[in-house]
């Protein structure tokens, strides 16, 4: 039945040969006419008189009974096309909803049959094959265009003759006719069309060849306006609909628009609402209309489709659609950029169609925030283009609300990070997710962005000390923030007022009160995809640990920053905030001596409250707190950044020679005071007026460069006046009379200083620190052991892991506390061996490390009860070694070595068939023997240098084994044996000698032969060592294989793709070349020789 219809479709639809056309362009009309009429008359002879077609024909007169809207003896041809094809389609719509209907039934009622994977589900009756879509498609071609589109009002929709040259011709057919009913019509062929959408197979032909079309005459349906007078013919006959008709038109508008696909429904809204009011065509490349633009909508119409518009926007993922509907097909173009800009602009004007401006923003911002979360790369370049620009327009025209509805969410996760609280039930304040996606939307935001305004900094200010936090963190560990927080932080910085990043860095710095930090009990840790999540700080009791942490997280903090400046190269805000340091000491200078001068008489508190003592107690006491931070920050500053970073331009060099005299000029009324003799301060003064030698020394100054040295004169006055030394008045007074005179003036001997300068301003950089005060911060220091340079964190220390006890983590290495030695020593004796055993095996890993510690300890000053156990330690040794956690096997490691040292012999043996076999104890985990093997690789290499004068004795059992291990199957292991076959071939000096040639033949084999780079890298450093640890001696103990180790070293450096390879031969070569040289020429000592005659 289905394929009866679709073949009186293709009656219809299929074009007549026998039409001859005489005059093309005049008949064209006329062909298409006699087309129409033909097929219709060779439709209805075959439903008469063709058998197959009785079925068809008998639904059809029932669709036509049903019809109001049939008129079998229409004169208009076209019309009457369009009618036999309305009716075919809505008997193929009823019949494939009959068959749908009965197939559901029967689906449902029968019992299910047994199905194997490779079994189709049956299909339901209403799906077409590619044929029969191909006739139905050509139906709807025909009705769209002589039934739909040339009844529909001027400017509604896009017209036939801006689509194709055949359609234009076909307008022109319809329009050229006297129609009574055009409502009526476009009325008809708009509701059989949507009969049609009710079945999906069926929607999905109509929407999309004919959705425009079909949302056109719905609007011109549902809400053309009725106009009395001075109305065009379609908009008289439009008043023939009935006010119900067009409330159902408006219903099913309404319905259409919420079914489809929005970027599609956007799309159409968008042409529906039509082109500028002074539209003109513009041509094409080809010269054919088919590219004109579109024509001016009627005012009706444009208010409606905004409305609808402002609708499909302000509604649920709203944004997106939008974005998509003009964005979607994009190649990243610059035409596509435009759109993007266009886009954001549109997002940020409130329409006039909505409730208030408050509600339009607070349900647009969040959604423009989601358009920087997509993953697609090409979408996600599009989508985070419009979210940036429309986020940073919003913030510059909007500020109030973008505070409101767009800057809050966006850093809602760095407030929470300055607001947690100690909640016992949740250890996570802020989830790794949320950090991450905040930093990154900050950074595409401001960064990528880059359109500074006053309230997007003061926004990004607020949670500056955050993101420094964070950026501190991630620079202890491997992160995916870092690079982004260092980003926001540079661009802050960067764009900001000079006044308002000074006051950042000196609050970052500590130099300032510091606000909107992150909450007390709380820090950052590693999250599980490589970010940070912010969770509570686990309580410490040791006051000790306390303070090593604070002083040691600040003196982190500030290299972090330091370092964050060293970054900024094109900007003077470095050379800004050192100078406003140095101004800021220069300030200082002067109340220091009066303070040691109130400082030398005591305090009179007869006449005091004790409430005003304190005060004034304590704020002496943050006065130097103060002084030493500042102190503190300088030091670091000059250490860590380049003074090519520090003074860019000859202003900044002024203001820091202006700084240098000011502060040389402290105290010279007091004649021969403290600062007269001191030496720091003479050098310092040198070094100031050698640098203004040096700048008047500059070929061709310029005025300007003489106006900005002109705040050097009062000093230099000062100076030349009232310095002790009579060469310092008389420098100052040259250097006054130049900067005066502009150069006018010039003694002979400027040249001379300028020369001399130079090699002064070598020298140390902190020489511009005050002695005294340097003193004084190094007393400080020591006296409460927190000098901030002992202590910088380091990621590869297992107190990045472990912050409970980061006394014990600083010397894993070499086995000493960086600070507590004494606190753990003297806490050795107030436990036995038993108890420091028994916490070796406990479960929190600071607890054992730090027993494991002390069994060390022990066994380095050879406790009797160590001595008596020493099975016991060295099970728990080798146990300990296989821990994942690097705190404890480096314990372990440490232990064994310390073991191996005092007892050689049995421990060596040991240990040389762990590493040969793998681990030995019963409990050992086989699946990591590989790792344990490369532990036990790490004790031994500390074993063989702890040997010292006994690795010739000690070390021939070490070197057969590292000679076997460099034929192991795994290339760690070989590269292992070769670095501790190095270690001990440097201190077994004459005893190598028997064993030079195989030696030789090892390194050669596995040079030219080895295929893994990382071995052939260990095999040249292994001769390295050999030919640095016996120096002179080589010629004597290697004579027999030193020219087959230089040709194997040669072949390297020419033949070795590796790089690293290579720099380890040249190195290897040079150390030769230092051997032969001295062996060949030795150095001439002049001795007298006394020879006693018998």
């Amino acid at each position: 039945m289905t394929s009866a219809i679709l073949s009186a479709l293709n009656i219809l639809t299929k074009p007549l040969g026998e039409v001859s056309v005489h005059d093309a362009q005049s008949s064209q009309q006329e062909a298409l006419l006699a087309v129409l009429r033909a097929n219709r008359a060779v439709l209805l002879e075959q439903l008469q008189s063709d058998g197959g077609f009785v079925e068809v024909k008998r639904m059809r007169e029932e669709v036509m009974a049903g019809a109001h809207w049939f008129c079998s003896d229409t004169e208009d041809a076209t019309w009457g096309f369009v009618q036999e094809c309305l009716l075919l389609l809505i008997t193929l719509a009823r019949h494939l909803s009959a068959e749908l209907e009965l197939f559901n039934q029967t689906s449902a009622s029968s019992a299910p049959k047994p199905r194997t994977p490779e079994m189709a589900p049956p299909l339901p009756p209403d799906v077409l094959s590619v044929t029969q879509q191909k006739t139905l498609g050509a139906a709807l071609q025909f009705v769209v265009p002589l039934g739909l589109s040339p009844y529909l009002a001027p400017g509604v929709g896009v017209p036939l003759g801006c689509r194709t040259a055949f359609g234009g011709m076909v307008e022109q057919l319809v329009r050229g006719r006297v129609v009574s009913t055009v409502g009526r019509r476009l009325l008809t062929t708009t509701n059989v069309l949507l009969q049609l959408t009710e079945l999906t197979s069926l929607a999905t032909l109509v929407f999309t060849r004919h959705l425009g079309d079909v949302m056109a005459a719905l609007c011109q349906l549902g809400y053309q306006p009725h106009r009395a007078d001075g109305c065009s013919t379609e908009e008289k006959e439009m008043q023939e609909l009935s006010a119900e008709e067009r409330r159902t038109c408006r219903e099913a508008l309404k319905s259409l628009l919420g079914k489809v696909y929005q970027p599609i429904v956007i799309k159409e809204l968008l042409i529906l609402q039509g082109g500028p009011k002074q539209s003109r065509p513009v041509g094409s490349s080809s010269g054919s209309s088919s590219r004109a633009a579109l024509a001016s909508a009627p005012a009706w119409l444009r208010r409606l489709c905004g409305q609808l518009l402002s609708e499909r926007l302000m509604q649920s993922k709203g944004v997106q659609a939008v974005v998509r509907a003009i964005l979607e097909g994009g190649t990243g173009g610059e035409s596509d950029w435009r759109k993007c800009d266009g886009v954001a602009k549109i997002l940020v004007a409130c329409p006039q169609q909505s409730a208030s401006a408050d509600s339009y923003y607070r349900q647009v911002c969040p959604q423009i925030l989601d358009l920087l979360h997509f993953k697609d790369k090409l979408t996600a370049q599009q989508f985070q283009r419009v979210a940036t620009r429309a986020a940073l327009s919003m913030v510059q025209e909007k500020p109030s609300f973008a505070k409101e509805y767009l800057l809050a969410p966006l850093l809602a996760p760095l407030h929470r990070c300055t607001t947690a609280f100690n909640d016992s039930h949740s250890l996570v304040a802020v989830e790794e997710w949320e950090l991450t996606r905040c930093v990154e939307d900050v950074y595409k935001i401001c960064v990528v962005g880059n359109s500074p305004s006053a309230p997007l900094l003061k926004a990004l200010e607020e949670v500056l000390p955050v993101i420094f936090t964070l950026f501190c963190f991630t620079k202890q560990n491997v992160s995916h923030l870092r690079a982004p927080c260092q980003e926001v932080l540079q661009w802050y910085l960067s764009h900001t007022e000079t006044s308002a990043a000074l006051s950042a860095l000196r609050q970052l710095s500590g130099l300032q009160e510091q606000k909107n930090e992150v909450a007390a009990d709380f820090h950052f840790i590693p999250g599980s995809d490589g970010g940070a999540r912010l969770g509570c700080r686990d309580s410490c009791s040791d006051e000790d640990d306390t303070l090593y942490e604070k002083l040691s997280g600040e003196q982190w903090r500030l290299e972090c920053l330091m370092q964050l400046l060293a970054q900024l190269k094109d900007s003077d805000l470095p050379g800004d905030f050192f100078l406003d340091l140095l101004q800021e000491l220069t300030s200082w200078a002067a109340a220091e001596e009066e303070e040691e001068e109130e400082g030398g008489q005591e305090l009179d508190v007869s006449a005091m409250t004790l409430l005003e003592v304190e005060q004034q107690l304590l704020g002496r006491a943050a006065r130097r707190s103060q002084r030493l931070a500042l102190l503190q920050v300088l030091a670091v500053m000059v250490e860590c950044v380049q003074h090519t970073v520090l003074l860019r331009k000859n202003t900044q060099v002024v203001d820091f020679i202006v700084s240098l005299l000011q502060r040389a000029c402290v105290g010279l009324d007091q004649a021969f005071g403290p600062s007269a003799g001191n030496p720091v301060e003479s050098q310092t003064l040198s070094m100031g007026m050698g640098l203004v030698a040096t700048l008047l020394s500059g070929p061709q100054l310029t005025a300007q460069d003489y106006s900005s040295m002109s705040r050097l004169l009062s000093p230099l006055e000062t100076l030349s006046q009232k310095h002790p030394e009579v060469v310092v008045q008389e420098l100052a007074s040259n250097l006054r009379a130049v900067i005066a005179t502009h150069g006018a003036y010039r003694p002979e001997n400027l040249t001379a200083t300028a020369q001399d300068s130079k090699g002064s301003t070598t020298k140390p950089k902190n020489k511009s620190v005050p002695l005294k005060k340097r003193q004084k911060t190094q007393t400080k220091a020591n006296d409460s052991q927190t000098d901030p340079r002992s202590a910088p964190l380091d990621t590869n220390t297992p107190s990045s892991t472990h912050n409970t006890h980061p006394v014990s983590s600083g010397g894993s290495a070499e086995g000493t506390s960086p600070k507590g030695g004494g606190s753990s020593d003297s806490s050795l004796p107030t436990k036995t061996f038993s108890d420091w055993l028994l916490e070796a095996c406990d479960p929190d890993v600071p607890t054992r490390a730090f027993a494991l510690r002390a069994l060390t300890r022990m066994v380095q000053n050879r406790d009797p009860e160590a001595v008596q156990a020493q099975e016991k330690v060295l099970i728990l040794f080798l146990e300990n070694l296989e821990h994942e956690d690097s705190f404890i096997y480096l314990s372990a490691i440490q232990g064994l070595a310390a073991l191996a040292d005092s007892y050689p012999e049995r421990i060596l043996e040991r240990l040389l068939k762990d590493f040969q076999h793998g681990p030995s104890l019963p409990t050992s985990d086989k699946d990591h023997s590989l790792e344990t093997r490369l532990k036990m690789g790490e004790v031994l290499m500390r074993a063989s240098r702890a040997m010292g004068e006994l690795a010739p004795y000690l070390g021939r059992p070490l070197l057969a084994n590292f000679l076997q291990g460099t034929r192991d199957v795994d290339q760690s292991v070989r590269a292992s044996s070769l670095s501790n076959l190095g270690e001990l071939c440097q201190r077994l000096d004459y005893a190598l000698g028997p064993l030079a040639q195989e030696l030789s033949s090892c390194l050669t084999a596995l040079i030219k032969t080895e295929k893994e780079a990382e071995v052939r890298r260990a095999a040249v450093h292994v001769i390295a060592l050999l030919l640095r640890g016996l120096s002179d001696k080589a010629t004597q103990v290697l004579s027999d294989v030193l020219l087959d180790l230089y040709r194997a070293l040669k072949w390297v450096v020419r033949s070795d793709p590796d790089e690293v390879a290579v720099l380890h031969a040249q190195l290897a070569l040079e150390e030769l070349d230092e051997v032969m040289r001295r062996f060949i020429f030795p150095e001439q000592k002049l001795e007298k020789k006394i020879v006693v005659l018998p």
